[in-house]
């Protein structure tokens, strides 16, 4: 689940409202354990320097107020037109009946924002591991891969988002686990999925999956203390070439950015990375961003997919998602009045993939894959 931070600050572009193999080497995971125990308090000398380049708290982004019957218009005519321009034609995305939030037995542990209405601010803490820790990441994080292949394999035609989202809930509950979704900042459902020109954030309801929609389904689990955050986009049943390449080449700027992290990288190589391959296409890049997540969901650093500022250096136990959201078309967007779903003003179709990572002394880990 993407942050959301203060368009003043996440936009650096005026056309923007809103500023699969592992890669652990053998033995990667005990190598890193006993760099952590070679290095007192995980060095301080480069946390010090990093802390010398202090990025502000970023907030995270006030509510749209509800989008005008205009921009409804104009949403349905951009939609059609480019569906009649190249590939099949489509409807332009539109809500269905959201069900009832879903319960969760009394037992499962809930994150502390579960009882506070209001969107938690991101948190300014850099989270950085120690060994028992990490292996808590990685039970929640593949908690959260196991649930989304399973959830990608029920897209289908006919299928709903809504139950998508039952599917994810039951499975996440019976592991003991709770869906981080639910309740954050009331968001209503256990998992995101975004279908077609919705950017990001988008609440699973009763409209059923069309032949040639793209769906991104985006899960976190909250488990034993820590969470696991992964998304991917899917294809449902028959859907045309330039739509793949979109998809295709989500992926390969997301593992393009994951390749840049590695203990001392600076932050920037990672949007440096995602933007060069981008262009290569010319699609356009959604600002949402990644983020720091742990124990806590939505923390420092904030991670850009374009050329971005953020200051400092990673370390060598510090966990984050890259998330890269690609757009055919602009990046504008506007929120519909639940709050939440972010959909393209011209209707043009959006792609994201996420994985969690872990930096270790000699690369990087994937933590959210299914082994």
């Amino acid at each position: 689940m993407a942050a959301r931070v203060p368009a003043a600050e996440l936009n650096p572009y005026p056309s923007s409202p809103f500023a699969a193999c592992r890669f652990r080497r053998p033995g990667a995971c005990s190598s890193f354990l006993r760099f952590l125990a070679r290095i007192p308090l995980l060095q301080p000398p480069l946390l010090a320097a990093d802390a010398a380049l202090p990025a502000p708290p970023l907030r995270v982004a006030p509510r749209t107020p509800r989008r005008p019957e205009e921009s409804n218009r104009i949403i349905r005519r951009a939609a059609e037109a480019q569906g009649s321009s190249g590939g099949a034609r489509r409807e332009p995305l539109r809500r269905g009946e959201v069900s009832a939030r879903l319960p969760v037995p009394d037992h499962i542990p809930r994150p502390s924002y579960v009882a506070a209405a209001a969107i938690p601010d991101v948190c300014p803490d850099r989270q950085v591991h120690d060994g028992e820790s990490i292996m808590r990441m990685l039970d929640a994080c593949e908690l959260a891969a196991r649930v989304l292949q399973h959830a990608g394999t029920l897209v289908k035609p006919s299928v709903t988002t809504d139950e998508i989202d039952r599917a994810v809930h039951q499975m996440i509950v019976d592991a003991g686990a709770y869906p981080s979704p639910l309740g954050y900042g009331g968001f209503p459902k256990s998992v995101c999925t975004s279908v077609n020109e919705c950017t990001c954030h988008g609440i699973p309801d009763s409209r059923e999956l069309q032949d040639g929609d793209i769906i991104n389904i985006d899960v976190t689990v909250y488990l034993n203390g820590y969470h696991g955050d992964t998304s991917r986009t899917y294809l449902c049943g028959h859907v045309d070439e330039s739509t793949k390449q979109l998809v295709k080449v989500t992926e390969e700027c997301m593992m393009r950015g994951i390749l840049a992290c590695r203990h001392g990288a600076s932050f920037k190589e990672i949007g440096q990375r995602i933007s060069k391959h981008a262009s290569k296409y010319g699609y356009s890049i959604d600002p949402f961003v990644g983020h720091g997540v742990g124990k806590i969901f939505h923390c420092e650093p904030i991670i850009w997919s374009t050329y971005d500022y953020e200051p400092g250096f990673m370390v060598a136990g510090q966990t984050f998602t890259i998330e890269p959201t690609l757009s055919m078309g602009s990046t504008q967007c506007v929120l519909w009045d639940d709050g939440w779903t972010a959909v393209a003003t011209d209707g043009s179709l959006s792609a994201q993939f996420e994985h969690t990572v872990l930096v270790t002394s000699d690369g990087v880990e994937i933590l959210t894959e299914c082994p």
